[in-house]
């Protein structure tokens, strides 16, 4: 709509500086000649703004110029205060700004919206843990998200899986990721994915760093999250599954894209194993549910454990 889209302009204005119409109209996805006719709008309903010529020109504000918050729709509004996790802003040291923020966007809504966000801020509450596991304990996470912040070099003892286990390194801290309760960094050089909670030492220097101009935080991430899943999962079994079975993550996609049923109803398919040492025991925990048909050496290996459980519980109780 018409509206949004100088409310976009206005803001895009507002945080940005001086754009191009240019500019402006691959952000908002229109015509340069739609944009001519927008800014024409604004001026006409008195927001000062004006425009340079040359290769150095643009649209800008006047300078002191802001806008107070009414062009929020309510589900903006509401996605807004949904979207402030009070738990991991408390973790990076940002309770009290995270805090003070919501209450002066509050403040500047009107009534109506104000009504939708206390709304949503009452019955949605945000908790990324899972049920069974415990939140790593960070004591660095603060430290770390400061130097993020401002571009600080980082030497860090760091224990890793492979030996030597006890490692120094420089970081260069280009962001921070929160996945399933559990912080990673990702630094330079390279740059590379860590984990927060395994930092045993941490010092702060007061060297700077530049943080490269064509890295996005969103797309590495989606990367690491696609490789992660390749290394994981190395090598493929073909099992048959009970009706009614559903194995988890990526081995039940597989067997959603790819299983057939067979002439007794059960399911078979090709899903991804992280190791045969692994599968084991997921396998097993499905009983009689399941039959692995390869890899030779996991098929032989549940069926000699099934073997043992069946002499163990089949013998006679002292």
């Amino acid at each position: 709509m018409k509206s949004s889209r100088l409310v976009s302009i206005l803001l895009l204005l507002q945080t940005r500086g001086r754009m191009t119409a240019a500019q402006l109209a691959e952000e908002l996805e229109v015509s340069v000649r739609t944009v001519y006719r927008d800014v024409e709008a604004l001026g006409a309903a008195g927001v000062p703004l004006y425009g340079d010529a040359g290769h150095a020109g643009g649209y800008r504000l006047l300078d002191g110029y802001r806008t107070r918050l009414t062009g929020l729709t309510a589900d903006e509004a509401e996605a807004l205060f949904l979207s402030g996790a009070p738990g991991p802003a408390a973790q990076l040291g940002l309770g009290p700004v995270l805090a003070a923020a919501q209450l002066k966007v509050r403040a500047a809504l009107p009534p109506a919206l104000r009504a939708h966000a206390d709304r949503i801020s009452g019955r949605f509450h945000l908790d990324a843990p899972g049920w069974y596991t415990d939140a790593d304990p960070t004591p660095h996470l603060s430290a770390v998200a400061d130097a993020v912040w401002n571009g600080r070099v980082l030497r860090v003892t760091y224990r890793r899986w492979r030996e030597p286990t006890d490692v120094t390194r420089r970081w260069e801290p280009y962001g921070l990721v929160l996945k399933a309760g559990r912080w990673y960094v990702v630094a330079g050089p390279g740059p590379r994915t860590y984990r927060v909670d395994r930092i045993l030492e941490l010092t702060a220097t007061d060297e700077e760093f530049t943080r490269p101009d064509a890295f996005d935080l969103a797309a590495y991430w989606a990367g690491y999250r696609r490789d992660f899943h390749d290394r994981l999962y190395r090598t493929r079994a073909r099992v048959r599954l009970a009706p009614g079975v559903r194995l988890t993550g990526p081995a039940q996609a597989a067997v959603r894209a790819h299983g057939r049923t067979d002439a007794d109803g059960w399911t078979v398919a090709d899903v991804p194993i992280e190791s045969v040492d692994h599968a084991h025991g997921e396998f097993l925990r499905l009983g009689a549910d399941v039959e692995v048909l390869d890899p030779p050496e996991l098929r032989e290996r549940i069926a000699r454990t099934a073997a043992e459980l069946a002499r163990r519980y089949g013998a006679q109780a002292p």
